[in-house]
């Protein structure tokens, strides 16, 4: 035998016996699997489970969250008072808000603070987000929350921006229209109130 076919006996071999052993460990956790407890983070014991599968039959099995974890934003519209301070304080400007000054009662939100402004936009680029949660903080009524949701998933980019605000463009054009003749009538009045001020001092020089 040539020292080539002897060099080819032997990588044959070798593939051979690589295979054998890669086949018993299977085999072997196979045999002696059993299933791992999805206790969660919180549990005492999460990191001292060193048997069983470690594989979540994702998503019907979904390892719990914790009540802290930083995921997906949702705001709570109805609560939401339009101050603009999640928007001022968010360091990648993935929040995008847009206000109209209201000339009607708009009545309150769930913890008694008035409303004053309509949302007539507020989109949240969740393609963006850093989710440092800044935004939660300032929030002064607590309308803008981090949810437990983390495994959105899309096929289109623009639909990572996500909508609270659900106000038409022609919805929003006659607030602006009511808000103008507002601002028109009470400017109108003030030049009225000024002008008769000016016309009574006069009348009370004369005399």
């Amino acid at each position: 035998m040539g020292n080539a076919d002897h060099i080819k006996r032997n990588n044959w071999l070798q593939r051979l016996t690589g295979l054998w052993r890669g086949m018993l460990l299977t085999l072997s956790y196979t045999i002696r699997r059993g299933k791992r407890k999805n206790a969660g983070p919180k549990s005492d014991q999460y990191f001292e489970q060193v048997q069983g599968t470690v594989t979540l039959q994702y998503p019907h099995e979904k390892l719990p969250v914790p009540e802290n974890g930083r995921y997906q934003l949702h705001v709570e519209i109805d609560d939401c008072i339009v101050c603009d301070l999640c928007a001022k304080i968010c360091p990648v400007d993935c929040i995008d808000i847009i206000s109209i000054k209201s000339v009607e009662d708009m009545g309150k939100t769930s913890d008694g603070t008035t409303k004053r402004l309509h949302a007539a936009k507020f989109d949240i680029d969740m393609g963006k987000c850093m989710f440092c949660g800044l935004c939660t903080i300032v929030c002064p009524t607590e309308c803008i929350i981090m949810t437990d949701e983390y495994d959105r998933s899309f096929s289109d980019p623009k639909e990572l921006i996500y909508p609270f605000s659900f106000m038409t463009e022609a919805e929003a054009e006659e607030k602006r229209a009511a808000l103008a003749k507002s601002e028109a009538e009470k400017k109108a009045a003030k030049e009225a109130a000024l002008k008769a001020a000016q016309e009574a001092k006069k009348k009370a020089e004369d005399q």
